[in-house]
């Protein structure tokens, strides 16, 4: 039964994370060159403090429109306090969080670390196997 099915078994957890202080210039290209709509951002200890997504890059993006160079880090242009999901939540529930919330992705945790990401593909993939 698909409901019993973890979404631990489809998470990625080989997970490209960012830094609060990188430069958002070098962030967004990092997200662009990496295929991927966004990454966890976490601290030096490596606890989750945000997601940096491309739509967040967007914001900077317009303000190196307007003055002609990018400016700031992730800590400014970064979602704070992601929602996340438990490593034990099943598939359906996934499902129905995607359905109700605007996000692609979403970080993984088991007892408060961060453990991998769930994308809308990789659930969708779950579904198919």
């Amino acid at each position: 039964m698909k409901g019993q099915i973890s979404i631990a078994q489809f998470m990625v957890t080989d997970v490209r994370t960012l830094s609060p202080e990188i430069e958002i210039g070098f962030a967004a290209g990092f997200l662009m060159d990496e295929g991927i709509a966004g990454a966890p951002v976490v601290n030096g200890s490596g606890e989750l403090v945000g997601i940096l997504t491309k739509k967040d890059c967007f914001k900077a993006a317009l303000n190196a429109a307007y003055y002609g160079q990018w400016g700031g880090n992730v800590e400014r242009y970064m979602t704070r306090n992601p929602e996340t999901l438990d490593a034990a939540t099943d598939i359906v529930s996934a499902a129905e969080r995607f359905i109700a919330r605007p996000y692609r992705m979403f970080p993984v945790l088991d007892e408060e670390m961060m453990v991998g990401i769930l994308t809308r593909s990789d659930l969708l993939r779950s579904f198919l196997v």
